[in-house]
């Protein structure tokens, strides 16, 4: 049984979520596709621990429940010990990037440490959209040129296969259109709003429920839909977008009076982010909120469902939905990336 050695990356959300799934699975990852899944280093804003024989994948899960660093991991947790450090000393098979998307910042230090992680032969996995967007083309330079993979289908879409669809289903159509509802607290808040709440009520309970961003205005303003939809465009259509080619409009400006009056007709707002093919195979990029009706393949979308369907020439029309109700489908892309990397045939 092979041991794959890994390194962890932000244990936030998604990667607390995802120490707690190898857990639970331990047994039968072993089982169904004879594989050891072995945490040698991680680290978070504070600190890391990295030991080569292997992290206690529990003591790492309650110290992040009981909000405190991997630096207390016992013996030999960091305080300080950066995340780009930890991969330059560390021994390992693969990179797990599961940090902050912080695109204000070039998207560090997650692009640095993907960069990092390649340079040294390693795969990469990661539901981190910001590394993508800034620098797609060159990453996948970086991991061809090192023989390595690097797989990132949890960036668009939360759990829902998006991009593995797209890429490798889909594969010899061209697609006419794209229509996804990639964002999921839009979904939440606008459907809120039209069943009454105020916005400071529907944002602060967005916020309760960790499914809000710290800076609101990355998903109401429709920058994370647009960054997925710039990465399923370079990825699953061939076209080498940037986020400024994306004509964006968020929620915010939507009259509370208009939700309610559309949910009374039966039609839902969603923030849809749609590409659609030019005469010169190039494609129009937007995001911007539309009311659906029920006729529409996404228009009975419920408030935590997210959703994609792609018009083709020859596989007809294709349409996805996910229910996410809490963060697990995000976190588990990365175990889905991960067998994918080393149990394809």
């Amino acid at each position: 049984m092979p041991t794959i050695r890994y390194v962890l990356i932000g244990l936030g959300n998604l990667g607390r979520r995802f120490c707690e799934i190898v857990q639970e699975k331990d047994a039968d990852l072993r089982q169904r596709y004879d594989v050891d899944l072995r945490l040698v280093g991680a680290a978070d804003s504070r600190g890391a621990a990295y030991d080569l024989q292997g992290l206690d994948l529990a003591d790492v899960v309650r110290l992040k429940t009981s909000g405190e660093s991997i630096a207390a991991y016992p013996a030999i947790g960091k305080t300080g010990w950066e995340a780009k450090a930890l991969i330059e000393a560390a021994e390992a098979d693969v990179m797990l990037e599961a940090s902050p998307v912080n695109l204000p910042q070039h998207a560090e230090p997650g692009l640095s440490c993907i960069r990092t992680a390649l340079e040294k032969g390693w795969h990469v996995i990661t539901p981190n959209k910001g590394p993508l967007v800034v620098a797609y083309q060159e990453l996948h330079a970086l991991a061809r040129s090192h023989g390595v993979k690097l797989r990132y289908d949890g960036t668009v879409a939360g759990g829902l296969p998006a991009l593995n669809i797209g890429r490798r289903d889909l594969r010899g159509a061209i697609i006419h259109r794209i229509e996804a509802v990639p964002n999921l607290v839009t979904g939440y808040v606008v459907d809120m709003l039209s069943n009454g709440l105020t916005w400071d009520t529907a944002l602060a309970r967005a916020r309760a429920e960790g499914v809000l961003e710290s800076d609101a205005a990355w998903d109401l303003e429709g920058w994370d839909a647009a960054a997925k939809l710039t990465i399923l465009a370079n990825t699953v259509l061939d076209y080498p977008a940037q986020i400024e080619d994306v004509t964006r409009a968020g929620i915010t400006g939507l009259a509370q009076e208009e939700l309610v009056s559309a949910c009374d007709r039966n039609f839902c707002y969603r923030l849809l982010a749609r590409a659609e093919r030019r005469a010169d195979g190039g494609y129009n990029l937007s995001v911007a909120p539309v009311a659906l009706g029920p006729d529409h393949p996404l228009g009975r979308l419920g408030s935590k469902q997210l959703g994609i369907v792609f018009h083709t020439d020859i596989y007809g029309t294709l349409t996805t939905i996910i229910e996410e109700p809490d963060p697990i489908p995000s976190a588990a892309t990365m175990l889905r990336d991960l067998l994918d990397i080393y149990t394809e045939d």
